[in-house]
């Protein structure tokens, strides 16, 4: 059967959001082997992928682990970025910078959307939580909820940059968590409370991951509607911090995705799926 015209393909738009110490274009890379999956997958589909890079622009001094070296006179700024900067002179810790990374995110919604679903890696994956969750049509007023309270209980503002003119964007269809965490303390529990986030998360998680701990990720799962677990939500890979390329794991991701797609047409479409070549690139 000859493939299908790209013109006659319904698109696929992902957003894809980096981790922290990352940018875009590295992003693009370590995720090349899920993309040419994803693609492979979807043959009635014109899979794309947009990779924005976040506002934070990093120094070595923000990186975990950095030590100064004797010699350097400046701390001079590296090609890293973040969606934001966590402050831990507060309890609980404070995102600062972060109402500059979900302006940026917002942006992209609006220049380059509307995007279906949303894929991110470790700082990148808490980010698509949040981004998925305020494009529920419930979100506004769960913010206004938790912002009236006061002292430590009193929760953020709704974002401007996605209440302001101009701004909209359908719910996405689908969130792919790699390594996902959730904000902590109540001044975020406008994003994962009253309601619990309504949109289909994939949680993919590392049994070995010794950056994002396994309560952070839990507490993630756990501000999700319904039961990720009894609904094979959560997978587990045997490695680190990382987004994993073998297959099993990509597939994984297929299935979840085309679940949700089914859901969203209120159709089963079947698709043919191709064999994609395994390449482990860690983070």
């Amino acid at each position: 059967m000859a493939p299908t015209p790209a013109a006659a393909r319904q698109p696929l738009k992902l957003l894809m959001l980096h981790g922290y110490t990352q940018s875009g274009n590295l992003f693009h890379a370590k995720s090349r082997a899920l993309i040419k999956h994803l693609q492979k997958a979807f043959p009635l589909h014109e899979v794309s992928a947009v990779y924005p890079t976040g506002p934070i622009h990093l120094k070595p001094s923000d990186i975990p682990g950095y030590e100064p070296s004797e010699t350097a006179e400046t701390d001079e700024s590296i090609e890293a970025y973040g969606w934001w900067r966590r402050s831990n002179t507060a309890n609980p810790p404070l995102y600062t910078g972060m109402e500059d990374g979900l302006a940026s995110v917002a942006k992209v919604l609006k220049e380059e959307g509307p995007f279906d679903g949303v894929i991110g890696f470790s700082q990148g994956a808490a980010m698509a939580g949040m981004v998925a969750s305020l494009l529920e049509p419930s979100r506004k007023e769960a913010f206004a909820h938790f912002a009236a309270g006061e002292g430590e209980e009193k929760g953020l503002q709704f974002p401007a940059s996605f209440s302001g003119a101009g701004f909209s964007h359908p719910p996405l269809k689908f969130a792919v968590c790699y390594s996902g965490f959730r904000a902590p303390g109540a001044r975020y529990r406008g994003f994962y409370e009253n309601p619990s986030i309504q949109t289909p998360l994939l949680h993919v998680l590392g049994t070995l991951d010794a950056v994002v701990d396994h309560s952070r990720s839990q507490a993630l799962v756990d501000a999700c509607a319904g039961d990720p677990e009894k609904e094979g939500n959560i997978v587990w890979h045997p490695g680190g911090h990382f987004v994993p390329s073998q297959r099993p794991y990509l597939d994984a991701s297929v299935q979840f995705i085309r679940k949700q797609l089914e859901n969203s047409n209120g159709a089963a479409k079947s698709e043919e799926e191709e064999d994609v070549n395994d390449m482990d690139v860690p983070f």
